[in-house]
């Protein structure tokens, strides 16, 4: 081996490890990041308008080394929302998971973290929704029956297990569907401000062919209970 081959085997042996130690964010090394993704939800048939949380399970997660324009990898959360990512090199690194809006659209929720050499890093919790109606007011309404048989009065009451809709002003599908309490009541929750139509059916005492009755309402804050101006009054063939 000639002094010149020696001299470029040199060069590229010290390039090698040069590229070696400056490596930057990625695979290969020993560090660990880790979180857990929680789902934003709020309880139903309690009034409270409280906010409340659960483990976000099966649901993808994603990291980026550096300043890299693409995620690098993804994994998926366990049962109790957790996730892992294994043998990285120092750097900083960027983890997401998407949130889903009403309207469908996806956005990113992102945490980014340090990472040293043969350490674990937790990241701050990701919290996301699942494109339902994550508002927090709540419409409440009554429904009072008439009940009549082939053509005979039977007695009235409070409309138990009766159905009652909701749809958005401007739209002709229902979203959600609700049943009357023993008490009469109804709600509907997790609702985002906008102008609303409540409606129910109500029988036609001869032909016992139902119609619908509505009443509109419009929701222009969170967190409050708005209640319809009127109850509603059915008829109802058994």
């Amino acid at each position: 081996m000639n002094r010149i081959t020696r001299f470029l085997m040199a060069i590229c042996t010290v390039a090698l490890a040069l590229s070696a130690c400056n490596k930057g964010p990625g695979e290969g090394g020993t560090g660990t990041i880790q979180g857990i993704v929680k789902l934003v939800h709020h309880p139903d048939d309690d009034f409270t308008l409280t906010a409340d949380t659960m483990p976000a399970a099966k649901t993808d997660v994603f990291i980026v080394y550096g300043d890299e324009a693409y995620f690098g990898d993804d994994v998926e959360t366990g049962a109790d929302g957790m996730y892992q990512f294994e043998y990285l090199l120092p750097g900083n690194y960027t983890v997401f998971s998407y949130s889903t809006l009403p309207s469908g659209e996806k956005i990113a929720v992102s945490e980014t973290v340090e990472l040293q050499r043969g350490t674990t890093v937790n990241v701050p919790t990701i919290y996301i929704h699942d494109g339902k109606a994550y508002g927090t007011s709540i419409i409440k309404g009554q429904v009072h029956a008439t009940y009549y048989h082939n053509g005979s009065y039977r007695g009235e009451g409070w409309a138990c297990e009766h159905r009652v809709y909701i749809r958005r002003v401007g739209e002709d599908l229902p979203f959600n569907d609700t049943r009357v309490g023993p008490d009469g009541y109804f709600a509907f929750q997790k609702l985002l401000p906008g102008n609303y139509e409540i409606f129910t059916a109500s029988d036609d005492i001869n032909t016992e062919i139902p119609d619908f009755v509505f009443q509109s309402i419009s929701v222009d804050e969170a967190g409050q209970v708005y209640e319809l101006p009127e109850q509603f009054e059915v008829i109802i063939n058994v």
